[in-house]
Parts: structure tokens; sequence; C-alpha cells
């Protein structure tokens, strides 16, 4: 039955599903990174604590932003094909 249902999917639904899937864990990744390069920052310079938060949290919006940018563009493929 479930194999049925996975012949009879659309292969743009599954490239869509699979694109979002990997833009999600991309962007889980980047802000991943950037919140463990912050800490870091943070703990050898505490003085600039503000400023080092100040940037990664506009880094990490730019990341999303970019990321929900992909996820729209897979349902936008998924509902063309």
């Amino acid at each position: 039955m479930l194999l049925a249902l996975l012949l009879d999917m659309s292969l743009a639904i599954l490239g869509a599903g699979i694109g979002a899937g990997l833009v999600a864990v991309g962007a889980g990744l980047g802000i991943g990174l950037i919140g463990s390069s912050a800490m870091e920052a943070i703990a050898r310079q505490p003085e600039a604590q503000p400023k080092i938060q100040t940037a990664m949290i506009i880094a990490a919006a730019l990341i999303e932003g970019v990321a929900l940018f992909g996820v729209v563009v897979c349902l936008l493929i998924s509902f063309k094909g």
C-alpha cells in the first residue's frame, strides 16, 4: 500500500519535499554555526557582547529569510507539478 502511494506521487511533489527538507537542515546548520561562533566570541571578549549579539541576530534573521524563500519556492514547484 505504501509502495503504491509512493508510485502515485508526482516527482515534483517528491522533489519539493526533499528540497524543503534540505532548506530546513541548511538553515539549522547555519544558525547553529552562528550561535556557536557568537558564544565563542563572547567568551573571549565579554565586553563586546552587545555588538556580537546584535550581529548574530541579524545574521540569523537573514538566514531564516533565505530559508523561508526556499520553502516557498519548493511549495510553488509542488503546486505547478
